[in-house]
């Protein structure tokens, strides 16, 4: 035979109901937070590897325009180099008397291959010096970027675990 219920019975059934329904809200609240909680650092990593791509891609960039304003002057010294050598070659005295003149004419040619070999090596280093410039502005730029970010990172974080 069935037992009767009794009132005792029916407040305790009440009571487990609400427990679950407490117990419930709590863990959906933690399962909403743990999800705004991985959106908010998917964003962050986001924005800080695009920073860091475009800090690559200027890297690249800039080796790659560096290289071909090195490799130019290169070129340009090399040029200057084999001019040199046949304007030489065509100075050499056939009169060995003319000899002293041939000196002096290799000596001011010297100092004019040296002075134009400096200018292309002043060129070099100021080309260097600009690539470097400009990569630290790029630099610069993403510190700051991944700092904005972590910053409003640090404050989502704060407005979610101040929540209840």
């Amino acid at each position: 035979m069935p037992r009767p219920r009794t009132k005792g019975t029916q407040a305790h059934k009440g009571a487990t109901m609400d427990d679950s329904k407490k117990t419930q809200e709590v863990l959906r609240q933690w399962s909403d937070k743990a999800v705004e909680t991985m959106t908010v650092w998917a964003d962050a990593q986001q924005r800080v590897l695009r920073e860091l791509v475009e800090v690559s891609a200027t890297t690249a960039k800039e080796g790659t325009r560096l290289y071909a304003e090195l490799q130019q002057n290169a070129i340009e010294t090399l040029r200057e180099s084999q001019a040199a050598a046949i304007r030489w070659q065509a100075a050499w005295p056939e009169d060995p008397r003319n000899v002293a003149a041939w000196y002096q004419q290799a000596v001011i040619e010297s100092v004019d291959g040296a002075q134009k070999t400096l200018r292309l090596l002043e060129g070099n280093v100021q080309a260097i010096t600009r690539s470097v410039e400009r990569l630290q502005s790029g630099a610069e730029h993403a510190g700051k970027g991944i700092q904005e970010t972590l910053n409003t990172v640090a404050a989502k974080m704060k407005d979610l675990s101040s929540q209840n």
